[in-house]
């Protein structure tokens, strides 16, 4: 004889089934690349240089030899997550050029950017600040005049150095931004071309080079106006990204002493002053 279900077993089997359906479909949006769990994303404003490199492109792989640091001069970069920094601690230490973020997007200016911007400065480094790009929300253009606007001028001073655009992997989501390589590579000369006509000068760039084949196509265009700033933690500086063909900074380490993110300039103390004075 036929064997007759009942209502509430056939609408426990969809229950399961739909579940299953759900369970399939959030493992396969955890597998995309750059996604994150809520517990996983970070504060706005919190991103600071170099966030995203160990998770990308893996932990510190040693450190510049003595030998190769000598032509070397080093310097630091800091965000509102270091607070108030001990500069006369790391000026003793052998450091003599400083980055300080300034902004984030334009909706962030960092707390600590009058104690870590002028206290460099005060114990006698070369400084300069820097911009956290997020590219996806609002243009290259409205971030550029927001950084300027907030602490990243420039001045033919001696003592100040020219602002950064730090574009590198994105804490808050998909790593690129959600942009093609062509629309983040008009997203960054928006930024730098507004940047060259408010200061008169050519922002740095600071990227890592993984992150710049992925998102950018590992575009050229930028190499022969843009100062690199290249992010490596090993003991060399690797490939660098195509159209430099020598990096500027190196930033080789996020675990030194008193600040953790650690730089060469790559040059002696007199090519700092030079990048300075334009």
């Amino acid at each position: 004889m036929p064997v007759h279900r009942s209502g509430t077993a056939q609408t426990s089997r969809r229950r399961l089934a739909a579940a299953g359906a759900l369970l399939s479909s959030l493992a396969l949006l955890l597998a995309l690349p750059g996604a994150a769990s809520g517990a996983d994303v970070p504060e706005r404003g919190t991103a600071r240089m170099g966030q995203g490199v160990i998770a990308h492109d893996g932990p510190q792989a040693g450190s510049p030899a003595r030998a190769a640091a000598a032509a070397q001069t080093e310097g630091v970069d800091v965000s509102g997550h270091q607070g108030n920094v001990a500069w006369s601690t790391l000026w003793n230490s052998g450091v003599k050029w400083a980055y300080v973020k300034a902004t984030e997007g334009t909706y962030y200016k960092n707390e600590y950017f009058a104690q870590q911007y002028n206290g460099s400065y005060n114990v006698g480094m070369i400084r300069g600040s820097y911009h956290f790009a997020t590219p996806d929300t609002t243009s290259g253009a409205a971030q550029a005049n927001y950084f300027v606007d907030n602490g990243g001028g420039w001045s033919r001073d001696g003592k100040t150095l020219p602002g950064v655009l730090d574009i590198e992997w994105n804490p808050y989501g998909a790593q690129c931004y959600g942009k093609t390589q062509a629309a983040m590579v008009a997203w960054i000369r928006d930024f730098v071309n507004t940047y060259k006509a408010r200061t008169g000068r050519d922002a740095v760039i600071y990227t890592a080079t993984s992150w710049w084949k992925d998102c950018t196509g590992n575009n050229a265009g930028f190499g022969t106006t843009n100062p690199l700033w290249v992010a490596r933690y090993a003991a060399a500086v690797g490939e660098l990204p195509a159209g430099w063909g020598f990096y500027t900074m190196w930033q080789y380490t996020s675990s030194g002493p008193t600040v953790g993110d650690h730089d060469h300039f790559n040059g002696a103390l007199d090519r700092v002053q030079a990048l300075a004075n334009g």
